[in-house]
């Protein structure tokens, strides 16, 4: 039975594909594992296709023919596995693994992750501990995000607050130990499941085009009685997030729209009023400021805008 199967999205970024492929293979013939790779490409611009092809010819590409989103790209490539009851066009794995294409796999990563995964039978999903490009520590798990986080992302707290746990963070001491450890949910960067996993919570909502798709995942997984576990042997760097860049008005909509629909999806009904309120406070505070900054484009106005009417109305589809 084939072991693993590694699924990449690559959505225009040949050159970061192309790191992330081969520092993957590198690790993974260090192990015993029977693996597959597959790589869906999300509709790129650039030479992406052809230039895995031609450096791994061994990878499996798969074409969207438009932009289906992470979660939409990780399913068609679950799909190809034979996860939805169709023939499975490769050998259906015992664990599927969802890479980023911006991540650099450091070598012993991915065998530990395997075992972390089979460590105990109610070990569902497991993620690696990440760092920057530059050796930084980067967050990569976190509690589910309840009433303090959203408190925490719209109002001033002390830093020792916005840090902890009150935040949803858990110890950075935590991802220094030797072993594994509890957590709700890791980031979408990297995600190790268990076939039975897929099979019992099947897979992304699809109704998350960009952003919480993996918390809704995880949330699922934990509901069906599985755990989470962050695995800091697993030593992975992930190259996003470190630029600020400038904030485009369609992220600010698309990442409020999903933790809105995150909190309805989850949250009891009163826990979801309460959470719309806070946001609907939080960004007219944050638009009142905006408005006085004459660098403020009408674009991100507008989209302050929309995102309190989404909470105020709770139209966040």
């Amino acid at each position: 039975m084939l072991d693993l199967a590694i699924i990449i999205v690559s959505w225009n970024t040949r050159d970061l594909t192309l790191q992330t492929i081969a520092s993957l293979i590198a690790d993974l013939k260090t192990t015993r594992l029977a693996y597959h790779i597959l790589v869906v490409d999300n509709a790129s611009e650039d030479d992406s296709v052809s230039a895995i092809r031609a450096h791994f010819p061994a990878v499996d590409v798969q074409v969207s023919e438009k932009n289906l989103g992470f979660g939409g790209a990780n399913n068609l490539a679950i799909r190809h596995l034979g996860f939805d009851g169709d023939h499975a066009s490769v050998e259906t794995p015992k664990v599927v693994y969802l890479l980023n294409s911006d991540t650099i796999t450091q070598l012993g990563a991915t065998e530990a992750l395997y075992s972390a995964l089979f460590s105990a039978p109610d070990v569902g999903l497991v993620g690696a501990r990440l760092t920057y490009g530059d050796g930084q520590f980067q967050e990569s798990a976190f509690a589910f995000p309840g009433l303090r986080q959203l408190w925490a992302e719209l109002f001033w707290i002390p830093g020792r607050l916005r840090l902890g746990s009150f935040n949803g963070r858990y110890s950075q001491s935590l991802f220094e130990q030797p072993q594994p450890f509890e957590v709700d949910f890791t980031l979408g960067a990297t995600m190790m499941l268990r076939s039975e996993v897929i099979q019992e919570t099947s897979m992304f909502d699809e109704n998350f085009f960009m952003y919480c798709e993996e918390i809704d995942w995880a949330w699922r997984i934990k509901e069906a009685g599985w755990r989470v576990l962050c695995v800091p042997q697993a030593h992975v760097v992930h190259l996003a997030g470190q630029s600020t860049g400038q904030v485009k008005p369609r992220s600010i909509i698309n990442l409020w729209q999903s933790r809105l629909r995150l909190a309805d999806k989850h949250y009891p009904r009163w826990k979801y009023w309460l959470a719309r309120q806070i946001i609907a406070f939080g960004m007219r505070r944050k638009l009142t400021a905006l408005q006085h900054e004459a660098s403020t484009s009408a674009e991100i106005i507008a989209a302050y805008e929309k995102v309190i009417h989404m909470a105020v109305d709770g139209s966040y589809a």
